[in-house]
């Protein structure tokens, strides 16, 4: 399978640890050797942070979001520095560039694209670009909820859920930079007009990644 997986900056950067990357990389290069694999880092607290000063210094949204930019390269970075000679050795900054590098054989790791877009965006318009079997949205929760599961226990998990329902769920979300939940406009479009797969799981443990490709685990999206 021809697979791309969006790792949440809120799970690859956390507590700063390098024992994250270690763990996620076993999990990717097992998951290579079966599978043509592409990854798209987040930018996680790091990114909020400095986008927050920023922003402070009065530099427009999407200043903001070019800061975003290079701190989710600088992981994605980091992330190919774990993995060693399984990983393409250079970032992507575009998605012909992302296809052009896959040709060599080795796993693609990239960070955000362009002002607008959250790495969730970029996940699925790389999804669409190369023709994925299967887009895996890895973040911090079990999967999409009608509201924040750690701000709200009554918060309910959909094990299924259509494009529809989430641009509903989207209504009148902040778009600002450093803002985006699970998706944005731009994610769920791509996924609703090209019909990708996708599918939204826990991260804290990376052997979810493996269970997706074969196993009904999180929230499945369908494109409607």
């Amino acid at each position: 399978m021809r697979i791309v997986v969006t790792i949440g900056g809120s799970i690859i950067i956390r507590d700063n640890d390098y024992q994250k990357f270690k763990d996620y990389t076993d999990v990717l290069i097992e998951m290579k050797a079966e599978n043509e694999l592409f990854v798209v880092v987040g930018g996680g607290k790091p990114a909020r942070d400095y986008i927050n000063i920023a922003r402070e210094l009065g530099a427009s949204e999407a200043l903001c979001d070019d800061i975003g930019i290079d701190v989710t390269r600088l992981n994605a970075r980091l992330l190919i520095m774990a993995l060693g000679d399984a990983a393409y050795p250079v970032v992507p900054h575009n998605f012909a560039e992302a296809l052009e590098y896959s040709q060599s054989g080795k796993l693609v790791v990239m960070g955000g694209t362009e002002p607008a877009h959250s790495t969730d965006a970029v996940g699925s318009i790389l999804a669409e670009f190369i023709g994925a079997d299967l887009l895996i949205n890895v973040t911090s929760v079990n999967g999409l909820y009608d509201k924040d599961p750690e701000k709200y226990p009554d918060a309910i998990m959909f094990e299924e859920v259509t494009t529809s329902q989430i641009t509903d769920l989207l209504a009148g979300k902040d778009i600002k930079a450093g803002t985006y939940e699970f998706f944005d406009h731009t994610a769920i479009g791509i996924i609703k007009r090209s019909g990708i797969n996708t599918v939204i799981i826990n991260g804290d443990d990376p052997q979810n990644l493996i269970k997706a490709t074969w196993e009904k685990i999180g929230t499945t999206i369908i494109p409607d």
